[in-house]
């Protein structure tokens, strides 16, 4: 019977988010995994498994706080506790502000802002109540870098920042650390299937979502008195950002 962490990540069917629940499944982790498709799902539990880990996948939207509660009562009732979550769920898109489209503006900030506070809201509870857990948000260096071609993006990614450092605050006393994990260019689908960031992926050597999952299990490792409060992590040579 396996002994290890218990937690939740969301957007945890592809690139970081897979690569986060295979390389926490080395430590034994039961871990349930939501996003929106569950296409794969079945391939990605069976990596979990050889790994050394088990997981499920559930369907789950990250701007509808109602899907992270769902998702934090099956979780107790299989597992019985949250060791930690993972916020990963995003998305981007690449327009101007005189020209972009309101409405993936409002999906861009209701997923990666509001999805990530949704998220840390669903589980906290259950966190106070045990008198532990880590809350890890997958951020970007967008959240601290501004460049052109991804202002709503940009504004999301910054607000993340500003969130986990002040989520951070209002927990330390309570035993709950807060990390959060801002990548450089990274090749997943987001990336390599967008025309638009691809030709960033062909100009460098791009992290992998393996070296940013490594990173976030390096947080979540950290003796209980030790947070991790924010990593950093580029290419060796990034090229410009500008899209």
């Amino acid at each position: 019977m396996q002994s290890g962490p218990v937690g939740i990540i969301t957007g945890g069917l592809k690139g970081i988010g897979a690569a986060s629940a295979v390389e926490f499944g080395r430590l034994g982790a039961r871990v349930a995994l939501t996003a929106r498709s569950l296409a794969g799902a079945d391939e990605l539990v069976e990596r979990v498994r050889v790994a050394g880990g088990d997981a499920i996948c559930l369907s789950g939207d990250a701007r509808d706080p109602r899907s992270v509660e769902m998702v934090r009562q099956h979780v107790l009732e299989k597992w019985g506790r949250v060791d930690f979550l993972l916020a990963n769920a995003g998305i981007a898109e690449q327009t101007r502000i005189a020209t972009g489209d309101p409405e993936l503006w409002r999906a861009v900030i209701e997923t990666n802002l509001l999805g990530v506070i949704y998220a840390a809201h669903g589980v906290l509870p259950t966190m106070l109540e045990q008198g532990f857990g880590h809350v890890l948000i997958m951020s970007s260096t967008s959240g601290r870098d501004s460049y052109v071609g991804e202002p709503v993006y940009i504004a999301s990614k910054w607000g993340q920042v500003g969130f986990a450092h002040a989520l951070r605050l209002e927990l330390q006393d309570a035993g709950i650390r807060v990390t959060i994990i801002e990548p450089g260019i990274v090749d997943t689908p987001l990336t390599r299937d967008n025309p638009k960031t691809r030709p960033q992926l062909e100009a460098c050597e791009p992290l992998t979502a393996e070296d940013v999952a490594r990173a976030v299990v390096y947080a979540y490792q950290q003796p209980g008195h030790v947070t991790v409060s924010e990593i950093v992590l580029r290419p060796v040579r990034e090229p410009s950002p500008d899209l």
